[in-house]
């Protein structure tokens, strides 16, 4: 649920201003969890919490009071568990921020993209750069052990000039972690985005430069590139576990955590269990069908073959390592790396 439509969203999503509707989901996203609790038994140990999208701030306080209390009486939340959550900057301040760090939640990532404000004018989403960087430091003086940023290059009106500015910007205000997105213009997909005028958008060279300089600004700033399209200072759990080799990838980025489950809750989530994805429905009303029905709302889902094995450890040690060891590949999977990947190394 978010308030107002960002152009460039193509994430799943209900714009609306009826806060009503987000207390119905909680009721239906609580009937949810019991069907999981009644497979896995009440109680399983959980050591990471991640709350995404735009929801979590569309609830009031009162809402996620309930809905945190829900999972830790049906979950066990380890002690010290890393708790996240995505913000829009736009709808807390620090009052909203004390609440959510009294919740539990450690960790706290806003979602910015831009600070020019013909950007900003461009993509329907006006947050001054004031605002986030005064956010930063409630959040900061609150105790959150990690703060992440979200950019975005490629949206319409930047160019390698103007994106110059707010890298030195999020430089300035120091998250512990950044996050730098490609934005992909795909109209006949996402609806929303049939609102950017096309002649607007960086031709393909200026986001290869804006990509060059944002990678560029941000290790003489002294950050360490994790990988693919995540930063994070020296001093980061995620930097300690990429100079550690423990550094790890699932469907909400980067983690430090091993190689875990992923109990998938709510409209679109993604799951992971033992070598099988799935994905919830993604209307109310199919999620909501299935629930009222006594069944996981699941649409589709994907059994891994011994191949995919394969293939996912080799995805995942060039992701997370940026380099492939093919002895520890063959050891753990019984093959003959420069065999079996015989096409793919020609």
């Amino acid at each position: 649920f978010c308030e107002s439509l960002c152009y460039y969203c193509a994430c799943n999503k209900i714009i609306t201003k009826q806060k009503s509707r987000s207390a119905d989901y909680l009721r239906w996203l609580a009937r949810e969890v019991q069907l999981h609790t009644d497979v896995l038994g009440p109680g399983q140990p959980v050591s990471q919490v991640h709350l995404g999208g735009g929801t979590p701030t569309f609830f009031t306080d009162d809402e996620l009071r309930e809905l945190m209390a829900l999972l830790r009486s049906s979950f066990a939340v380890a002690p010290g568990a890393e708790c996240s959550i995505e913000v829009d900057p736009r709808t807390v301040d620090a009052g909203r921020l004390q609440t959510l760090a009294d919740l539990g939640f450690n960790r706290i990532s806003f979602g910015v993209q831009d600070f020019d404000p013909e950007v900003q004018k461009a993509v329907h989403r006006v947050q001054p750069f004031e605002q986030v960087a005064r956010l930063m430091e409630d959040a900061r003086r609150i105790g959150f052990d990690s703060i992440n940023v979200d950019l975005i290059y490629g949206l319409p009106r930047q160019t390698p000039e103007s994106f110059a500015r707010p890298l030195a910007q999020v430089a300035q205000i120091k998250p512990d972690r950044i996050a730098l997105y490609a934005y992909a213009h795909l109209p006949e997909r996402f609806k929303p985005q049939r609102r950017i005028d096309v002649v607007e958008l960086p031709p393909a060279s200026g986001k290869i430069a804006m990509l060059s300089q944002a990678l560029a600004a941000f290790l003489s700033a002294g950050y360490v590139y994790i990988g693919m399209d995540h930063f994070a200072l020296p001093g980061d759990a995620l930097a300690v576990a990429k100079r550690q080799g423990r550094l790890h990838r699932n469907f909400q980025g980067y983690s430090t955590q091993p190689d875990c489950d992923l109990i998938a809750l709510g409209v679109s989530a993604i799951g992971r269990m033992g070598a099988t994805y799935s994905q919830n429905a993604k209307t109310l009303d199919e999620y909501y069908d299935a629930v009222r029905q006594g069944q996981f709302p699941i649409v589709r889902g994907l059994a891994l073959t011994r191949d995919d094995l394969v293939r996912r450890a080799v995805v995942m040690a060039l992701m997370c390592q940026g380099r492939l060891d093919f002895e520890s590949i063959e050891l753990a999977h019984l093959i003959k790396m420069r065999d079996y990947f015989k096409t793919e190394l020609d």
